[in-house]
């Protein structure tokens, strides 16, 4: 399982590098968003119909969930060569968003064949931690292996990835055969998954996977820039182009940011996702996996008023190493929390659930950016906010607000409880 998440990490990183100078980032991204809303849609609808209803049945056939990391990887092996002929057409968007759908369905089926290769179920979050530590270092070494090939051609990142991901698959094939759940989900399993910790936790989780998304697609429209501004050639355009300049008209154009930028971007994101793997094992013998999750939105907010100041590539980097970092080292912390509280549920079945709506909110929070033409800085503060009340609701500040309290003894004749409050004296009462 390890070899098999680092090399299928280090592969989804050089097709990152590959879109990061494919078409993709060239178009006119007014031009360009429908296509991505439409395709963000498509990403949901999967997930939306293997959650609730293939999700059971695949859990109970013996090695269903293997042969969905397999299909996943082979799949993106496929899109991965496929995206090398067109990587510059059009016919690179479904590409793209397909191979992120089979992207997401691998997470999924790897969280629900985790907890059943550990010994104990002590060993779990210590597996998960070393698997995204894992996967962290291979994503950035993926990302310098993709660069490489990336001076050869645009073509050739997805080109080297197709081949790591039918290595990739070789090892995928050796997994284990193991049976998710023998049986369906139990009503004592059901009460176990909505106590109050794991419902308020699994609300933070969504919304910093929403957020991850939301980032992710902020940052990429951007910098990718692509507006053509005027043709300076010739007197009579660039006497034009001057009085355009002196109006503050976009003359010279956005050609998009330079290469350099995406791989600070990447590279931020690869190394606070390497930060919460290694600090989330560790503040778990220290403090609640409560306020592990709290800290973690309270970073994201740290980061995102920090990015809201910065210049525009510092900000961007600041961004993504706090939301990567803190949204990984909160998911530690929350599948310790399923553990913790929910002893007796099936760990495999429900963590697969979890990420799968975890996955929905990630294409929710990416949503938001490709139909909205925000600016970073907008984007920032609307993290900053959402974070904010994220937190509150986590600590269970609106429960306290909007608690009714009931009296708990009747001065009525009847003894029964009031349905509503007694008015003043002398105002008649109700």
């Amino acid at each position: 399982m390890a070899r098999t998440h680092g090399l299928s990490a280090m592969c989804d990183a050089m097709v990152a590098v590959a879109l990061a100078g494919s078409i993709f980032f060239s178009i006119d991204p007014s031009a360009a968003r429908w296509r991505v809303a439409l395709y963000l849609v498509l990403t949901i609808a999967p997930f939306a119909v293997v959650t609730p209803l293939i999700g059971p049945a695949v859990d109970r056939i013996r090695g269903g969930r293997r042969l969905m990391i397999v299909f996943t990887v082979m799949g993106r092996a496929v899109l991965a060569y496929l995206m090398s002929v067109h990587i510059d057409g059009l016919l690179l968007f479904p590409e793209a968003f397909g191979f992120l759908v089979l992207q997401k369905g691998y997470s999924v089926a790897k969280s629900a064949v985790v907890p059943e290769l550990v010994r104990t179920e002590g060993e779990l979050v210590e597996a998960n931690s070393k698997l995204a530590l894992l996967s962290a270092v291979s994503s950035m070494i993926g990302a310098g292996i993709g660069g490489l090939a990336l001076l050869v051609g645009h073509e050739w990142p997805p080109r080297v990835a197709c081949v790591g991901f039918v290595i990739t698959a070789l090892f995928a094939i050796g997994l284990k055969a193991v049976t998710v759940a023998e049986e369906p989900l139990a009503a004592g399993e059901r009460a176990d998954l909505r106590r109050h910790g794991i419902l308020y936790g699994a609300v933070a989780i969504a919304m910093l996977r929403a957020t991850v998304g939301f980032v992710s697609f902020l940052l990429a429209f951007a910098f990718r820039g692509g507006e053509e501004g005027v043709a300076l050639e010739g007197v009579g355009r660039a006497g034009g182009a001057a009085v355009g300049l002196a109006r503050g008209e976009n003359v010279f154009g956005t050609p998009g940011a330079p290469a350099w930028h995406f791989g600070a971007v990447l590279a931020g994101a690869g190394l606070g996702a390497l930060v919460g793997a290694v600090v989330a094992p560790r503040l778990r013998r220290r403090v609640t996996e409560e306020q592990i999750i709290s800290r973690a939105m309270l970073l994201v907010m740290v980061g995102a008023a920090i990015a809201t100041w910065a210049q525009p590539v510092e900000g961007a980097v600041v961004m993504a190493v706090a939301v990567a970092g803190c949204a990984l080292a909160a998911k530690l912390a929350f599948d310790s929390l399923v553990q913790r509280d929910a002893p007796d549920a099936n760990h495999g079945r429900s963590f697969a659930r979890f990420e799968g709506r975890f996955q929905l909110s990630w294409a929710a929070g990416a949503f938001a950016p490709t139909i909205l033409p925000l600016r970073p800085v907008v984007g920032y503060i609307t993290v900053l906010v959402a974070m904010g009340l994220t937190i509150m609701f986590h600590s269970g500040v609106f429960d306290r607000i909007l608690r009714i309290q009931t009296p708990e003894h009747s001065d009525r004749p009847d003894g029964q409880l009031p349905l509503w409050n007694r008015g003043q004296e002398g105002d008649g009462g109700v």
